[in-house]
């Protein structure tokens, strides 16, 4: 008896929620975004705004030929053709969010951060944490994208200020997501960004994921972080991968090396970033015949350096912190090891050239982006960033802050309803127009931008796209839509 009066009053509450949702959706007239929208993004609100809680969009999905933009020459299982190719049709979210109403009363539009901005110790990053002037750097971006939509009116349906709310990435996975809940719940925040470590990124964007709130990656290069397929996650800066197979063919094609020893540190960062190197030097036929890793503190570096040296390589990658790459550069030139020397895009960190002083001369490194582009919003955002921190920007900031304009844009446009702010990201057709360059969003909403090499001459960084290296041009990833059948 009691069973079924219980299932009875399950029935009458799951009845309730569908008539209030369908009442919500039905009674209230669909907001029309703040700001200026192209064709598609209309197309997009008119469709989400017009469901119901137990409807999902029939919106066109990004599907794509190839992922990452990938040579054919560097695509796994190229020889064959394999019983599936994952990621390359784009995640849909078909839940009930988007007939949540906005909230009456809102003081303020609150945007989440998550990164390294002061000292901690865990065993997560290899001991004490080694990533805060990347995560003050990212942090301070986001600042001022902040304080340039409170200046331009903030959020303009309501007439309020977005607040940034901050919280330090400690390197605790199981801190860092109950941070993410933190945000998400109590502090009620829209959207987050955040962070830089791979670990404890893939940790929050799966708390991330049971919030159901979007969040965006700045600073993580990572490649199997975007390859969670999680709909609520994006990421506004290129990946490990990519960046690690314009290097590859760099040093085989242009360079004619044929065998390249690997350094790294032993932290997951490493690890994943040297992963591509491997690949893509064993599929062009000529593998890494040495790979040397190191703990994160190590100061001496004569065993990895005498096994590199003992296997006669032509020259050695790098992948690990800026200063960690001086002081192996350094050792390398005063025992006389003259191999060119490449590194991750952490290299172009000031932290490297300070240490490494006229050995510096000479290195490559990749780069998510071509910081010597000519582009007035770049300049503007360069002086106002002197202005606030009497420093030069770095990559962390300027892709943080081109990651929370996206954010900002996104509620703009959507409004306060976290599953319409990841729709309108989601969705989007048109390349970012960001200071970093133009960010357009792939199949599993990852930046597909262009990615540079960068080398240090008479003591400056100078920036090669791929043809000015006169490297065989990409064959563009053939892009399509498909509507899911719903």
């Amino acid at each position: 008896m009691r069973h079924h009066i219980l299932s009875l009053a399950i029935l009458l509450v799951l009845s309730n929620v569908g008539l209030a949702a369908e009442a919500t959706t039905n009674d209230q007239p669909a907001k029309q975004p703040t700001i200026p929208v192209n064709a598609d993004t209309q197309k997009v609100l008119d469709e989400v705004n017009s469901l119901n809680a137990y409807q999902a969009p029939k919106l066109p999905l990004k599907t794509e030929t190839r992922y990452a933009n990938t040579a054919p020459e560097l695509t796994p299982f190229r020889h064959v053709e394999p019983f599936k190719r994952h990621f390359l049709t784009q995640m849909e979210y078909t839940g009930a969010g988007r007939a949540i109403p906005e909230p009456k009363e809102v003081k303020t539009v609150r945007i989440g951060f998550l990164g390294p901005i002061y000292p901690t110790v865990s065993a997560a990053t290899g001991g004490r944490s080694h990533e805060e002037s990347m995560g003050q750097q990212m942090l301070r971006g986001c600042q001022i994208a902040i304080e340039e939509a409170n200046a331009a009116g903030g959020y303009l349906a309501r007439k309020v200020p977005f607040e940034l709310m901050v919280t330090n990435d400690n390197g605790l996975w199981g801190s860092s997501g109950e941070e993410i809940i933190k945000m998400a719940y109590k502090q009620e925040c829209w959207a987050m960004l955040g962070s830089i470590d791979g670990a404890n990124s893939h940790i929050a964007i799966r708390v991330g994921l049971k919030c159901e709130i979007a969040m965006m990656n700045s600073g993580d290069t990572d490649p199997t972080f975007i390859e969670t397929n999680i709909p609520w996650v994006f990421r506004c800066i290129s990946d490990d991968r990519r960046q690690c197979y314009l290097l590859a063919e760099y040093f085989y094609r242009k360079l004619n090396l044929n065998r390249v020893g690997i350094i790294r540190a032993s932290n997951r960062y490493g690890r994943f970033g040297v992963r591509e190197i491997r690949d893509a030097s064993r599929r062009l036929g000529k593998p890494i015949p040495v790979e040397m890793a190191y703990s994160m503190g190590t100061t001496d570096f004569t065993l990895q350096l005498d096994r590199l040296q003992a296997a006669k390589v032509e020259a050695v990658v790098h992948w690990g912190d800026a200063t960690d790459g001086a002081a192996i550069l350094n050792q390398m030139r005063s025992r006389g090891m003259s191999h060119p020397f490449f590194g991750g895009d952490r290299t172009l960190l000031k932290e490297f050239t300070d240490l490494a002083k006229e050995n510096a001369e000479g290195v490559v490194s990749i780069c998510p982006w071509d910081p010597s582009r000519q582009d007035p919003k770049l300049e503007a955002f360069r002086k106002s960033y002197r202005e606030h921190f009497q420093e030069e920007p770095d990559t962390y900031a300027v892709h943080a802050y081109d990651g929370m304009n996206m954010l900002i844009w996104a509620i703009q446009v959507a409004g306060l309803n976290r599953a319409k702010i990841r729709d309108v990201l989601a969705y989007r057709t048109e390349p970012w127009p960001g200071i970093s360059g133009d960010i357009s969003l792939s199949a599993v909403l990852d930046d597909m931008g262009d990615v540079f090499l960068a080398k240090r001459e008479n003591g400056q960084w100078k920036y090669y796209a791929r043809d000015e290296l006169n490297l065989p041009p990409l064959e563009t990833a053939v892009r399509s839509a498909q509507t899911p059948a719903n």
